[in-house]
């Protein structure tokens, strides 16, 4: 298994970084009339490259709600860069103690139009290699490289020794900390035969997701146009449509008031993804495409 943190210096890459995300907003105009249409193929909004080293709850393909501790909070204390004053927080779903407290987790909570379990345990590769230490693992990645341009970045749980939170509190951190944009990161446990990524966004629930359905839409195809070109993993072809599946189920969604969209980024059980999703250097270079993605969506406003 992978550790827990990245490897290298926290800082590592900053102003070569910062210069690549200057070079992003000479581009914003564009990128805010261009099609969404996640090709990659002289998209005129994809983001120059970052330099960097090398379900549970039975839903088909996916790993249902699993949002996953304790808000961890850490950021950037200096602000500084071109995403300064931008705040994103990051969900690493599911957690490392989860398995270990089943009627905790199992006790149901609100998610909004339905109730579900407080949270999953999630899913795994045939090696072993469970989802939610690969969820720390990248977030931390992603947190490092916004941090790196300015980005206030909270973090929905502490370690990845804890369990849950539930996937209403994981929302709340979102709302609480009134942030930008919330990215929650997974990787399925789709079916073998099956592989690739997809990005989840809210549908239109009355009376709660009304606002957020837009600019979600937005961060989603952001991240999905980086993901696909940066990331080195195809659309799922298994589920969902063009790597977007638009859902009215998860209470971490459902209770967002700022926007939120779940990345699945990969099928854990499929040979061909796992061998990605468990390498170190495909792990930098899917955080500096999540990176570039999320900073196309707050260069936005």
């Amino acid at each position: 298994m992978l550790d827990s943190a990245p490897s290298g210096s926290g800082h590592r890459g900053r102003s070569a970084r910062t210069l690549a995300l200057l070079s992003l907003a000479v581009l914003w105009t564009a990128a805010c009339t261009a099609p969404a249409d996640g090709a990659p193929d002289g998209d005129p909004t994809a983001a120059p490259p970052l330099p960097g080293p090398e379900d549970a709850n039975g839903e088909t393909g996916g790993d249902g709600d699993g949002d996953g501790g304790e808000a961890g909070g850490d950021t950037d204390p200096s602000g500084a860069g071109p995403l300064g004053g931008k705040v994103v927080v990051i969900d690493p779903g599911h957690n490392g103690g989860n398995a270990d407290a089943p009627s905790e987790i199992n006790t149901q909570v609100d998610a909004g139009n339905t109730e579900k379990a407080c949270d999953t345990v999630g899913a795994e590769t045939a090696d072993g290699y469970s989802e939610h230490e690969f969820n720390w693992d990248l977030s931390l990645l992603v947190k490092e490289r916004l941090e790196a341009d300015g980005v206030t970045v909270v973090l929905t749980r502490e370690d990845n020794e804890g369990v849950g939170p539930c996937v209403n509190e994981r929302a709340a951190i979102g709302n609480d900390n009134e942030a930008d944009a919330a990215l929650s990161i997974h990787a399925d446990g789709g079916p073998e035969s099956g592989r690739g990524f997809h990005v989840i966004t809210p549908g239109e629930v009355t009376g709660l997701t009304e606002e957020i359905v837009e600019p979600s839409a937005l961060l989603g195809e952001d991240i999905r146009r980086e993901y696909l070109e940066g990331g080195d993993m195809p659309y799922a072809d298994y589920l969902a449509e063009e790597g977007l599946d638009e859902r009215t189920d998860l209470g971490g969604l459902n209770l967002s008031t700022v926007p939120k969209v779940f990345l699945e980024a990969g099928n854990m059980r499929n040979p061909e993804d796992a061998a990605l999703l468990t390498d170190t250097a495909w792990q930098e270079n899917a955080a500096d495409a999540i990176a570039r993605g999320l900073a196309s969506y707050l260069m936005r406003e």
